[in-house]
């Protein structure tokens, strides 16, 4: 049972829950008076942000981190935005992992060149390199720097490591880049909200099931978005570390800020293990706290899971899928035809069996989510003596860093696995994000891995073909493979539970990881690729400004996946205008051209020339701008021309900056939104000098191939941006429309008007 309470929650002594209503009913708690003011303090969220908030004032958070991590699809971005901005050397420890362009295949040697890059880079500035297939990015942080009271941030956004004691927020790359000029993250007080665990597991349950059960309850709803998520309770002591890991790293698909848990002697035990004793703290909530919300999760009740495409929200018990098989699969073929959009065919019922079974083609358990120790063991012992079979089933299974990978070999626990016919693969990220493993045509793979948004499993509809993802826990796909791919419950089986204690060996860390932090060698040479490309000049933001609509999408919500595509698109990752040619190509293929004519036109008025000599028809959206009162002697040297798109809810996914930078180096000026999908993406948007706006009222009233005029704009982000008239230009007619947006720090205000996060930087070291 997972229950959401309405309005705030007290907790008592870790063990009680009051709901607020009832505080306030009665006059206080226990016969005293109390605030929810007070009780925030009582959490151990507020206490961390408190001891990394630079600012004085906690509803104005401007905090500094005590490490950075980053992979090799965005630290080259991070370090290129950094060096031009002035930075000398890296003042935190800054992880750079290779665990997503770790394929250096055929085509050239352009992810390699990032990798030396990122090494270089690491010896001039003094940070930490992690060398391809050694770990990935997340499970190098817990075991090596996450700990307790910590905070720590990555330009990826399933950074969580809040089961170690550390609150980890995953953010684009402009962030980071604060951080390397010793700047601070800047954030209103988010709100915390209890996370409470009661109860224990059953054996064949795992952390997937948990975390898409908690991700079912409140995603849609939006529960947790952009707050801290605080897990407390007894429950918590029921799991292990290694799989409360594996709950945490979920959390990102909440659209929650960070998270944080209460820390045990099983948490001190698993940094010991990892030679960091000194890294833990008991962290407990006070003997009264205050959340702003409450998720109740009764850990015994959680059953076997599966998350259908295309999210993992949309998650059943393997049980209640089965009781209305056919049912859900067709809604779920209706979705699949929404993402193809004609391009590909895609079925789901026919892989229904003649006895009502649901078979599968693929098996996939890797990465931060189930590339853990626990979760691999207990595959092996679903599959010691049996078999994947010989059909079109396969299991890959990818250990989440080699101390795991090494453990598990010595153990004997590997080869069990590949006798079943399973393929063992080093630490890699590539089947969370399409560069790994990518199914067959029409195939449905299930993956303990922690996305499974349209297309992100490597399929291309544009071109065809298409296949699509169902996420489960490491046990139920071990339970499918020894069923030669019919889709099994773990519950079915009882060889779960007897995981033999870990042992962490870092030998190959010692052997392989760069470990330069504080030791800069700023004389030595960073290597370049020919790939590897700087950022091109941004302007500052004219007066006015005239937006050409070049893209409008109305699905509910707009994932980082169809704004910049991953997978096929990483070794362009380093390449700013060869990456954009990609921008929106899964889900607007039109959009790149029509940006770029925008662009021209532009560029022709920063020569000073006429853009209307590039565009005639400017010359007749000029005059009906002219027409407003107070804009008639309006001129070109007055207005930036740039494109934008509306999207309903854009962004959830992904922190990669990319999604908002491939618009911007293409000429874009703003986004249009009713509602923005993370903070991440909106913070990315101002990072790069985009205007975030959101529209006041429904988009009807333009279309792509629309102007949209916003008068005076520059001067307006210096005062209330709650509302901005605005006008639709069609036809040579006007039309008003309203825009606003939301509250900006007064360096967010000013990065907007000089037209990046770059320039803004520049202008502070002249």
């Amino acid at each position: 049972m997972v229950k959401l309470f309405d309005g705030g929650v007290y907790l008592v002594n870790g063990t009680e829950l009051v709901p607020e209503a009832e505080v306030q009913k009665a006059g206080g708690l226990n016969g005293k008076k109390c605030s929810p003011e007070e009780g925030r303090k009582g959490t151990i969220a507020y206490g961390i942000m408190a001891s990394h908030n630079q600012s004085g004032d906690m509803e104005h958070l401007k905090l500094k981190f005590d490490a950075m991590t980053s992979h090799d699809i965005t630290y080259v971005g991070v370090i290129q935005t950094a060096r031009a901005s002035g930075m000398e050397k890296f003042p935190l420890p800054y992880v750079l992992t290779c665990c997503h362009n770790s394929l250096c295949a055929v085509g050239g040697t352009i992810n390699d060149d990032d990798h030396m890059f990122g090494l270089t880079a690491a010896k001039k500035y003094g940070g930490i390199y992690v060398p391809p297939h050694i770990a990935v990015i997340h499970q190098f942080m817990r075991e090596m720097y996450a700990g307790c009271g910590k905070m720590i941030i990555g330009s990826d956004s399933h950074t969580r490591y809040g089961a170690l004691g550390t609150m980890a927020v995953g953010e684009g790359g402009g962030e980071l880049v604060k951080q390397l000029l010793e700047d601070t993250y800047d954030i209103a007080y988010p709100g915390v909200v209890a996370i409470y665990l009661d109860g224990k597991p059953a054996p064949f349950v795992g952390p997937q099931d948990v975390a898409l059960a908690i991700i079912r309850a409140v995603f849609k709803c939006g529960y947790v978005k952009n707050k801290v998520m605080e897990f407390v309770g007894p429950g918590v002591s029921s799991m292990t570390t290694d799989y409360r890991n594996g709950i945490d790293v979920m959390t990102t698909e909440t659209t929650c800020l960070s998270s944080i848990w209460r820390t045990d002697s099983d948490t001190k035990a698993f940094l010991e293990k990892h030679n960091r004793g000194e890294d833990f703290a008991e962290l407990n909530p006070a003997d009264v706290a205050y959340y702003d919300g409450c998720v109740y999760v009764d850990l015994s009740s959680v059953k076997p899971m599966i998350a259908l495409p295309f999210h993992p929200s949309n998650a059943f018990e393997i049980s209640e899928l089965y009781e209305n098989l056919e049912d859900i699969l067709r809604e779920t073929e209706i979705a699949a035809e929404k993402v193809a959009r004609g391009r590909a065919p895609y079925t789901l019922c026919d892989k229904i069996t003649e006895d009502g079974k649901l078979r599968v083609q693929q098996g996939i358990i890797a990465g931060c989510a189930g590339g853990n120790y626990t979760n691999v063991v207990e595959a092996s012992h679903m599959l010691k003596g049996r078999s994947c079979g010989d059909g079109e089933f396969s299991l890959a299974v990818y250990p989440s860093s080699q101390p795991v990978f090494l453990d598990l070999d010595r153990k004997g626990i590997l080869a069990d696995l590949m006798d079943a016919g399973a393929i063992i693969r080093t630490a890699f990220c590539g089947p969370c994000f399409g560069a790994g493993d990518t199914p067959a045509n029409n195939a449905l793979s299930v993956r303990h891995t922690t996305r499974n948004f349209p297309n992100r499993e490597g399929s291309k509809p544009g071109q065809g073909q298409m296949s699509a993802v169902a996420l489960m826990d490491a046990r139920s796909i071990a339970a499918t493979a020894a069923n030669g791919g019919i889709l099994t419950s773990a519950e079915e089986f009882d060889v779960w539970g007897d995981v033999p204690e870990y042992s962490f060996d870092d030998k190959a860390y010692r052997a392989r990881v760069y470990n330069g932090f504080g030791k800069a060698e700023p004389e030595s040479e960073l290597k370049f690729g020919p790939n590897i490309k700087d950022w091109p000049v941004m302007e500052e933001l004219g007066e006015h400004v005239l937006l050409k609509v070049v893209s409008k999408i109305l699905d509910d919500v707009t994932t980082t996946d169809e704004l910049i595509p991953s997978g096929e698109t990483s070794s362009f990752r380093s390449n700013p205008l060869g990456l954009a040619e990609f921008t929106l190509s899964r889900r607007d293929p039109e959009y790149v051209g029509r940006a770029k004519e925008v662009d021209k036109a532009e560029r022709s008025r920063a020569a000073g020339k006429n853009p209307e000599d590039m565009n005639p028809e400017l010359k007749d959206v000029l005059a009906a701008i002219r027409t407003k009162g107070g804009l008639e002697d309006v001129t070109w040297d007055q207005i930036e021309l740039g494109s934008t798109i509306y999207a309903t809810k854009p962004g959830d996914g992904s922190a990669r900056e990319q999604a908002a930078s491939c618009q911007r180096v293409l000429g874009a000026l703003a986004n249009i939104t009713k509602e923005y999908a993370t903070k991440r993406y909106r913070s990315n948007c101002i990072n790069w000098g985009m205007l975030p706006f959101h529209l006041k009222g429904e988009p009807t009233m333009f279309e792509v191939g629309d102007y949209i005029f916003v008068p005076g704009i520059r001067t307006a982000l210096k005062g209330d941006l709650s509302s901005l008239p605005a006008y639709v230009v069609r036809n040579g007619r006007t039309e008003e429309i309203e825009l606003f947006i939301q509250e900006l720090t007064q360096e967010e205000r000013e990065i907007i008007r000089r037209g990046s996060l770059i320039n803004y930087n520049r202008s502070k070291k002249s």
